[in-house]
């Protein structure tokens, strides 16, 4: 009984708090990529990078730090992302001026790599991409996933892992 009672009360408060957020006050990137379930902070680099899972992000951050560049971003589609929300990180990273190049790092477990190549062209298409884009898939259906990227008939630049993606991001800068 009390437990319930403790969960209500903390249901209020949360509810009484997020109502006095002011969207104004935040990073329109960031507040549009909520809106799709995306998390995104921008920073001041220019590899933009799309990853799922937030230790993946810090990793395909710091490589690409370590390879001599600097992440655009941080932003993680989750385990469970659709075509739509890759469309519309493509959207977000592609809005950024700064941005001279996209990473995608996608490790399949619970997300599928042939949905997000699926995505991945798709949003490509439909923002018209105009920076080098480099794509490391790995786990589950992932020799679909970059069958799908070969076939699409884009310029993706396949990376065999997280080192090679990196290196492969940093080159395409120059």
């Amino acid at each position: 009984m009390q437990s319930s009672i403790l969960m209500t009360t903390l249901n209020i408060a949360k509810k009484s708090l997020f109502a006095l957020r002011d969207h104004a006050q935040e990073d329109p990137r960031e507040v549009t990529a909520g809106k799709f379930d995306l998390n995104y902070i921008g920073l001041d680099g220019n590899i933009g990078c799309m990853v799922n899972g937030a230790g993946l992000a810090m990793a395909t951050m710091d490589i690409i730090s370590l390879h001599g560049a600097a992440p655009a971003n941080f932003l993680d589609v989750g385990g469970n992302a659709s075509e739509q929300q890759v469309v519309e990180a493509f959207k977000i990273l592609t809005a950024d001026t700064k941005v001279k190049a996209l990473l995608v790092n996608i490790f399949g477990g619970i997300m599928k790599c042939d949905v997000i190549a699926n995505g991945i062209v798709s949003a490509a298409k439909q923002v018209g991409l105009q920076v080098p884009l480099v794509v490391r898939l790995e786990g589950t259906n992932v020799e679909e996933g970059k069958k799908i990227l070969e076939k699409s008939g884009m310029d993706i630049i396949a990376a065999n892992d997280l080192d090679d993606a990196a290196k492969k991001a940093v080159a395409a800068l120059s």
